[in-house]
């Protein structure tokens, strides 16, 4: 599965720069016409075109497939606007770090998703879960990164993100089947993309004492303490061998052997000497 997963990410960064570039920017102005559109008109024919609808793609209206991500609505033309400009620019972000064919093989594996599913168990494919996939992923990358709640408390992305989380694995217990499945299956795109990474969303300071605790031995797995007994230990001087790599990332294990595509840096505001690979100087957490 490594090799698997190390054969896409370097056909993705070899061809990095094909696909549609500026994806966010035509989803975001589509948008936006089509709720300007609706509410100069004051009519939601042009919405009721878009919106996915199961039984009208079953009779040849197979456009919905692709066009409900356009059917983003607020009633607030305020709150529509900055919503989306956020994600716009979270997109062009992730773009930015990961290139254009990834980003749209991202963006287009969430929408497939959500057809697939939909299709099979009924239920309507919503642009929120795409979305929230997307903002998922931007915490992913930059988890220190910053908003603003209510426009005025200063709130890090990974407590969103976790937020978030916490809100899906509600909905998979309450709700019944197959409508509690759906907010995972929309954001199969977030897992089958970041795989183990989604943990980066979780503080390393967290990270590091979750594991202290669990690699910590049971009282009955400590070795016994013989009072009087004097044992004689001789020193046999070992002979470390060498690491046959220059620079190791720090939280993916990848190395300049491993990987020889990929650029590593030495993350200059972490409290010690850490090495990262290019997908995640940017997206880990600051060892204090």
């Amino acid at each position: 599965m490594k090799n698997l997963r190390r054969r896409f990410e370097r056909f993705c960064f070899q061809n990095r720069d094909k696909g549609i570039p500026n994806l966010m920017l035509y989803v975001t102005l589509g948008c936006g016409l089509v709720y300007l559109i609706t509410s100069i008109t004051q009519s939601t024919v042009l919405y009721n075109l878009l919106v996915f609808d199961r039984n009208a793609i079953l009779h040849g209206q197979i456009w919905r497939l692709i066009s409900y991500p356009l059917t983003f609505y607020n009633n607030n033309i305020l709150l529509m606007a900055l919503m989306l400009f956020c994600y716009y620019s979270l997109g062009r972000a992730m773009e930015h770090l990961w290139g254009t064919l990834r980003f749209n093989l991202f963006y287009f594996t969430g929408i497939i998703m959500m057809d697939v599913y939909c299709m099979l168990f009924g239920g309507r494919a919503d642009v929120t879960y795409l979305n929230l996939s997307l903002f998922l992923s931007y915490a992913t990358l930059y988890p220190d990164a910053g908003f603003l709640l209510f426009f005025i408390i200063p709130v890090k992305a990974w407590i969103f993100a976790l937020v978030d989380l916490a809100m899906v694995i509600y909905g998979l217990i309450v709700y019944p089947f197959p409508y509690n499945l759906f907010s995972v299956i929309s954001l199969a795109n977030y897992f089958l993309f970041f795989g183990k990474d989604v943990l980066n969303v979780i503080p390393l300071s967290w990270r590091i004492k979750i594991a202290r605790f669990f690699k910590k031995a049971p009282p009955s797995a400590q070795p016994k303490v013989v009072p009087f007994a004097k044992i004689e230990v001789k020193k046999v001087p070992v002979q470390q061998a060498k690491p046959s790599y220059t620079h190791r990332c720090t939280v993916c294990g990848r190395t300049d052997v491993s990987n020889p595509e990929l650029e590593f840096r030495y993350c200059s505001k972490c409290n010690g000497y850490f090495c990262y690979c290019e997908d995640h100087i940017s997206n880990h957490t600051h060892v204090e």
